[in-house]
């Protein structure tokens, strides 16, 4: 099979679930937010907005709200989270950025699964590490969470779509290989 650069680092990007306190540096960050405004949108509108946190209080503080919403949640799953006091949504991660849209667009996600696909991209040619977050995709509406990302600086008429956990993975934490599941493409020619 062919082969590049581009086909390369989509192959090596691996979720990483496992962070350094290492700080994702400014530049790096501006970066992999620009490759998120270079993905496609629907009819070119471009109403998604990305807010990247990269203050540990903040971050602590959003995730005990999340966990506050799923108290409320009649999933026990959830629950259990809620009174799990290591539990942390995002990871540990020193970088989150939170991707929302104005959900008036059916393709509003989609929209916003595009620019996520980029910003990991991103990451893994930056060697940085990436993981997809969706608790605050199912939380955003919470009175307290709405309250907390507004503050922050996501647009109150914005839905979250998903985040994305930026940092430096730890090292002791061997990546998983990826295996290809078979049968998942069919060619019609």
């Amino acid at each position: 099979m062919k082969t590049n650069e581009v086909l390369e680092n989509i192959k090596a990007r691996r979720s990483v679930r496992a962070y350094t306190e290492q700080q994702v540096p400014e530049e790096d960050l501006r970066t992999i937010l620009e490759a998120a405004t270079y993905a496609p949108s629907g009819m070119h509108l471009e109403t998604w907005h990305f807010t990247a946190i990269q203050n540990v209080s903040k971050l602590a503080e959003l995730n005990e709200r999340i966990k506050g919403a799923f108290a409320k949640s009649d999933d026990v799953r959830l629950q259990e989270r809620a009174r799990n006091k290591a539990y942390c949504c995002y990871y540990h991660a020193p970088t989150l950025v939170i991707v929302s849209n104005e959900p008036t667009q059916w393709w509003a996600g989609m929209d916003c699964a595009c620019a996520i696909e980029n910003m990991f991209l991103a990451a893994q040619s930056l060697g940085i590490g990436s993981c997809w977050i969706n608790q605050l995709g199912t939380t955003c509406d919470d009175p307290g969470v709405r309250e907390f990302i507004t503050a922050l600086g996501v647009p109150v008429s914005h839905k979250v779509y998903g985040c994305v956990a930026l940092g430096y993975g730890d090292p002791k934490i061997p990546m998983k290989e990826k295996k290809v599941k078979a049968d998942t493409v069919t060619i019609v020619k």
